[in-house]
């Protein structure tokens, strides 16, 4: 389902908006930010080192973790790819659940796409 970011949460406009930055910021491929369940939002861009690779989103993921994030309420990511991989999808629900929602946008922060972890 594509969704136009004004019709979003604040919250959830909020952390596209972060991704945004992050991706810009940094100059990479992508850019992610994940929300717990106490508000707080996780940041991060693509990982591309020689003996580390993550994406955008699951790096976002393991820095909610290791901050002691036991739960999320939303994620989001800014890349060209028209949808989060099935690999980033898990590293969402594996914190999240089933059904926390993903937001997929394109660089100039229009959504795509908001599917589930699922």
């Amino acid at each position: 389902m594509t969704t136009q970011s004004t019709g979003l949460d604040p919250e959830d406009r909020k952390i596209i908006t972060l991704a945004r930055s992050a991706r810009a910021r940094n100059g990479v491929p992508e850019g992610a930010a994940v929300r717990d369940d106490t508000g707080r939002t996780y940041v991060a861009g693509t990982v591309d080192l020689d003996s580390l690779k993550l994406s955008a989103l699951r790096t976002a993921v393991a820095m909610a973790v290791a901050s002691g994030a036991t739960s999320l309420e939303a994620a989001a990511v800014v890349t060209e790819a028209g949808a989060a991989s099935d690999e980033d999808r898990a590293a969402v629900r594996d914190l999240g659940g089933p059904g926390t929602p993903v937001l997929v946008a394109a660089p100039d922060g229009t959504v795509r796409l908001t599917a589930t972890a699922g």
